[in-house]
């Protein structure tokens, strides 16, 4: 029996990889870096999970003589969620097709709702709000309340600590390899809707790949 889903939020619940990848570019921009990172760019960058770690990647990689040192890349990192906010804010990404209505029929069916996010706390607050205008999560675990960030499995295990469900009773709700990785480490079978960053797989082992996601579909899977 399903009695809860969880959700990974970027690429999943909506396509925002866009805006974070205007906004990343748009902190190094007030900060004055050389820094300008084009879509293939950023689609491999997105191989590293979390913000942070992600500027730290690039800096090693593409810009090793530009040194930043922990502080500096928290803060620049601060600055990115704040531009990327403000776009959310200003309605520019929408939800994906479909999960709204899953979302509806999944508290009218009394199945519990999570998130498991490597995203800061702020930008799935920015998104739930401009889209939604609430928050329908009843349990929330981010990227920066874990030691480490997908593909390790801890902040899925975290949903369910806080659900105080077994995996078995759950299902997950991911777009990339490394969220489907995540899940399953946590033991719980995996859905994969495909994102415009998230890339085509393949994805081994996931419960279903599906473009458009509904609650009677995902019910089947825990019958």
């Amino acid at each position: 029996m399903l009695r809860a889903l969880i959700f990974d939020v970027d690429g999943t619940l909506a396509e925002t990889e866009e805006l974070h990848r205007l906004a990343f570019n748009a902190a190094f921009a007030s900060a004055q870096l050389p820094w300008v990172w084009d879509v293939p760019l950023y689609t491999r960058l997105l191989e590293v999970t979390g913000g942070k770690e992600r500027i730290r990647h690039f800096i090693t990689v593409h810009a090793p003589a530009d040194t930043l040192d922990d502080a500096a890349i928290a803060q620049l990192h601060a600055d990115k969620t704040r531009h990327y906010t403000s776009m959310v804010a200003d309605g520019r990404c929408a939800l994906r097709s479909g999960i709204e209505q899953v979302l509806a029929d999944a508290a009218a069916q009394g199945v519990r709702l999570a998130v498991a996010t490597t995203t800061s706390r702020p930008n799935v607050d920015a998104l739930l709000y401009a889209t939604l205008g609430r928050d329908p999560f009843e349990v929330i675990a981010a990227g920066d309340e874990v030691a480490a960030k997908k593909p390790a499995p801890d902040v899925y295990k975290l949903a369910l600590q806080r659900l105080g469900l077994p995996a078995e009773e759950c299902l997950a709700i991911e777009d990339t390899p490394n969220g489907l990785r995540s899940a399953q480490g946590a033991g719980l079978a995996c859905v994969v809707t495909p994102s415009l960053y998230g890339g085509n797989g393949p994805f081994p082992g996931a419960a279903a790949v599906a473009n458009e996601l509904r609650l009677s579909t995902l019910q089947t899977l825990k019958a």
